[in-house]
């Protein structure tokens, strides 16, 4: 049975009064219809996981795949689950853009954090120049292949992919209903290939490009898709957990 779950990513953003006030009214308000997450600055980690565990889980954005060492600025997966983070992102496409992760590296990162028994959240997805030239299936088939294909059937059971079309994150456009789903499916056929239908069927495929309360409704109502990776709109507590009762 596939977990409905909505995740908000806080990105660079919140100051730390900010930051607990949000958190505040977000697991104050959730509901239990949906697993929720709170994937937050690392700053914030320590103090908000160690706030409330039974409503909302709590995520870092990013980690690093060594244990410990000479990686000044990273943080590793071992320091953020002692920090109580329940989840990681790995693969998010500002982390691919920005500063250049590659397949091969987010692999090392999925290992690691698997190792950590920390929850995957593993981003995919095109870029416009890649969804105009119908490269779409290519593209996330490629890394889904070199990150994520390579675990067991055992381990896939500890990830959730989260499908962003990058030319939707932060710009406002979105993906219609139906070109989300239809990717979420694809996706899903890949996994079914792999792994066998149960395990396809086990695991929960997010859609994280400009969700918000206006069309969580429709994207959420679509047959693969399991919930959400928002953005934006989960810096407002309102908007968010109108997001959460979409379901």
């Amino acid at each position: 049975m596939r977990k409905k779950i909505v995740a908000g990513n806080w990105k660079m953003n919140l100051l730390p009064n900010e930051a607990n006030q949000l958190f505040h009214e977000i697991s104050e308000n959730t509901n239990s219809n949906c697993q929720v997450y709170a994937f937050v600055p690392g700053i914030y980690l320590a103090e908000l996981a160690s706030k409330n565990q039974k409503n909302v889980f709590v995520g870092a954005q990013n980690a690093y795949y060594e244990d410990f060492g000479a990686f000044t600025g990273e943080i590793s997966m071992k320091q953020i689950k002692a920090n109580r983070a329940k989840a990681v992102l790995v693969g998010h496409s500002e982390r691919r853009s920005v500063f250049l992760e590659s397949n091969e590296l987010l692999k090392l990162k999925v290992d690691a954090a698997l190792k950590e028994g920390l929850d995957v959240f593993f981003c995919c997805g095109e870029t416009l120049d890649e969804r105009e030239s119908n490269q779409q299936e290519e593209v996330i088939l490629k890394q889904l292949q070199d990150s994520l294909f390579h675990l067991s059937e055992e381990e896939m059971k500890n990830v959730v992919i989260a499908y962003e079309p990058v030319w939707a994150i932060g710009t406002g456009k979105t993906a219609s209903k139906e070109q989300a789903n239809e990717v979420h499916q694809f996706i899903r056929k890949e996994l079914t290939s792999k792994y066998g239908e149960n395990c396809a069927n086990s695991v929960s495929i997010l859609y994280g490009g400009s969700c918000n309360p206006s069309n969580a409704k429709d994207l959420f109502s679509q047959s693969d898709i399991d919930g959400g990776l928002i953005g934006g709109a989960s810096l407002k507590s309102k908007d968010f957990l109108e997001i959460q009762n979409s379901f």
